[in-house]
Formats: C-alpha cells, sequence, structure tokens
C-alpha cells in the first residue's frame, strides 16, 4: 500500500487527541492508540518537519540496553527489546514490514575508579533482579574477551551482550507511522503556535497556517521543543536541547571482532557500525550546556581535543583513523532528574506528556508509547506500571534520578 504524501493542513475542525510530535514518541502513541479496539477517538498528529529531517530520530545511534539505574527503565528496555525483535508480528504480520534485529555487540561500562566500579556492582544487581545479563568484569576478564583494549587505568567493568546493542530506530518510526495513517490517524505537516484554555483544560489549538482546531486531549511528543509547547498551555517542562555529536570513521587496521558500545570514563562512547568501520560519540568539550533547539553548529576541534585522543588510547591497535561521515544530535533533556515525563500536567489536565527522555527516546518509545495511549484510553497504565515517570514526581519534587545517562 502506498501512503499518500502528508499535508499541510487537517482535515477536520476538531479531534479527539492532537499529538504535537510525529516522531519516535509521537507515532508510537499515535500507532497505539489507532490499533486499540477499546479507542473510537479521532487523532491529529502534527509535525513541524515531515521528513523528520532534524529530528532527535534522524539523528539516533540505535542504541539498545538494559543497563539502567533504576528498574522501570530496564524494565521499559526488556519491552523493547521484545518490541523490535517481533516488529513485523507487533504491528499486525504485513510481510512488507522488515525484520529489525538487534545486533547484539552489547554494551560495555569502563570504571577507572573502585567508586565508580562500586556503582556499576549496585546497578548490576538491580539489573539482574530484573532478568537482565549483566556481568561485572574485573581488568583481566575485559582484556580476555577484548584484547584490543588498552586498560591500565580501568579497576572493572560491566557488559551485557543480550539484547544489548543497535538496531534501526528511523525504519522502526517509519512503519509506526505508516501504520498508524493506515488506520486513519491524520498527520500533517504543520506547526502549534498558540493553545487557548478555559480552566484546567486546554479548548483550541492554533496552527501556524492559521487553523484553530478542537481539542479533547493534547499530547505534548514534541521533543526538544516540549518546553516550549508546554508554555503554550501555561505549564511548565524541565526540558532542555544538549548537544550531541556523532562521527563515523575507518581504520587502518579494523578489529577482528565487534567492538561493544564502550562508554569510557571520559564520556566518549564508540562501537562498531557496519561491516568494518565505527562510531564514536561525546558529549560537549566543557560541561553539557544547554543549546538552542535549532542550533547544530559544531565545537571547533570536538573530534581532535576530545575525540580522537580517547580512540587512540584506548584503542591503539586500530592504527591511522578517518572521518567519513559525522553529525550533531540533540538530547530532549530532562534537568529534574533525566527520566521521561509522562502523563498529564498537574495544572492543565488534558495536556499529556510524552517528553525528556534525555537521549533514551528510540528505545523507550515503545513502552512509553503504549503507556501514553492506555491512559488516553482508559485513564490508567494497564501493562507496563508508568507512575514513577509521570508529571506528578516534578510537581511534588520526588526525582527518580537515573544516572546511566551517556
Amino acid at each position: 500500500m502506498t501512503t499518500a504524501p502528508i499535508r499541510t493542513q487537517p482535515a477536520h475542525g476538531s479531534y479527539d487527541v492532537v499529538i504535537v510530535g510525529g516522531a519516535t514518541s509521537g507515532s508510537a502513541i499515535a500507532w497505539y492508540l489507532s490499533t486499540n479496539p477499546d479507542f473510537t477517538g479521532s487523532i491529529l498528529v502534527v509535525e513541524r518537519d515531515a521528513a523528520l529531517t532534524r529530528s532527535a530520530t534522524a539523528a539516533s545511534n540505535n542504541c539498545m540496553r538494559q543497563q539502567f539505574a533504576t528498574r522501570i527503565n530496564v524494565e521499559i528496555a526488556q519491552y523493547a527489546a521484545e518490541f523490535v525483535k517481533n516488529f513485523r508480528e507487533n504491528l499486525g504480520g504485513d510481510p512488507a514490514i522488515p525484520h529489525l534485529p538487534i545486533r547484539n555487540f552489547g554494551y560495555l561500562y569502563l570504571a577507572d575508579t573502585e567508586q565508580f566500579a562500586d556503582t556499576l556492582r549496585q546497578d548490576q544487581r538491580l539489573q539482574a533482579s530484573c532478568g537482565a545479563g549483566t556481568e561485572i568484569l574485573s581488568r583481566e576478564q575485559i582484556a580476555g574477551k577484548y584484547p584490543f583494549f588498552h586498560l591500565d587505568d580501568i579497576v572493572a567493568g560491566s557488559l551485557n551482550t543480550v539484547d544489548e546493542g543497535a538496531f534501526d530506530a528511523p525504519v522502526m518510526v517509519e512503519w509506526l507511522r505508516r501504520k498508524a495513517r493506515e488506520n486513519g490517524v491524520d498527520y500533517i505537516e504543520n506547526d502549534v503556535v498558540a493553545m487557548a484554555r478555559a480552566g484546567e483544560r486546554i479548548e483550541t489549538i492554533t496552527l501556524a497556517t492559521g487553523e484553530r482546531i478542537a481539542a479533547g486531549t493534547v499530547v505534548n511528543a514534541a521533543g526538544t521543543r516540549a518546553g516550549a509547547i508546554a508554555r503554550l498551555a501555561g505549564a511548565d517542562l524541565p526540558i532542555e536541547a544538549r548537544r550531541r555529536y556523532t562521527y563515523i570513521f575507518s581504520a587502518e587496521t579494523p578489529l577482528d571482532q565487534d567492538l561493544p558500545l564502550t562508554i569510557d570514563p571520559t564520556g566518549v562512547h564508540m562501537r562498531s557500525y557496519g561491516d568494518s568501520d565505527y562510531l564514536v560519540g561525546c558529549p560537549p568539550l566543557v560541561g553539557d550546556p544547554a543549546v538552542d533547539v535549532d542550533d547544530f553548529g559544531y565545537e571547533d576541534r570536538i573530534w581532535e581535543d576530545k575525540i580522537f585522543p580517547v580512540l587512540t588510547r584506548r584503542l591503539p591497535e586500530l592504527g591511522t583513523l578517518k572521518v567519513t561521515d559525522s553529525w550533531i544530535g540533540h538530547y530532549e533533556f530532562n534537568t529534574f532528574d533525566h527520566n521521561a515525563i509522562l502523563g498529564p500536567h498537574t495544572e492543565v489536565a488534558n495536556l499529556v506528556m510524552c517528553a525528556g527522555f534525555s537521549g533514551h527516546g528510540s528505545q523507550q518509545a515503545p513502552a512509553c508509547g503504549r503507556g501514553v495511549a492506555e491512559l488516553i484510553t482508559y485513564g490508567q497504565f494497564r501493562t507496563l506500571d508508568l507512575t514513577p515517570l509521570t508529571y506528578q514526581r516534578i510537581a511534588d519534587n520526588t526525582p527518580l534520578v537515573e544516572r546511566a545517562v551517556i
């Protein structure tokens, strides 16, 4: 079935659900709603960039891991792995839908102090209690598995190669959107520029092209723009854009096995990419400042001064390195506790959040999209209890801090 181009204007003047943001989270919510027989309402998705060229989806490093420090995030990741591994079946069995395998090269966190090693041990106990396969390795055990690492400064590490690695997140989003549209969801390329409230409820949204749309529920899945969207409704969200750099490079002497996604103590992470190339990423040179949502400029010497020294020290066997591609993406960073923000705002009853993923959106969207769709349909979570991630914790000033943020 060929999907028609996305229009700019809505087909109707009112919708039961308006989703602001049509990338990973918004399309997951739209698809789950549209496939739930208990939901019979109309759905509009408003996405300002239908090609998603500057979305976090387009810049995603496509990662999948269970090595988190909070139980709910481990459980969300486990659902993501199941959803991706059985993607065609989960989307209804259409033979045109591709399989989405996980490339299980694993995640390897390296600790250069006993204090951080103890943190990894604590997190491993939590992950193991959830059924994850994380192991704590000594320096000697890491060297035995991955003899190409320089490890003189490393005391221990944590490794999981079961359902940890990378998958094709943009393809997942493409098919969630395609199937949602086939199910009758109205997608438009437009922007929400105003919201009108009556008391605690949003009554209408106004589009950049001038249309005013009546909305029963408004879902804020706008990524780095989620804070600005919330402000249109007179609400606050502690979300800002944080810059992340990604480089693809080839090596003079490629490794003879996959490079796990290795999180270096410096904050630089690296992994296999394709058959013989590699991906490396990092935050800014100094600190992690907020940036404008439209600022995709590079810092001077980020490769030369931050990335290259780490690669040549940690992986000396690679020899000469050659950059073949690079891009900048933004985390929709939740400054409150680095976790997703879900559910209704405490001051605007029909404004529902699905934002603030802090770099984990590609793998957390299936579980969180399902959960938000359940909230809209039933008024409660029915499968995985995502209550710890609702906006209520922000109103109560009770953070659930996720420290395992790369």
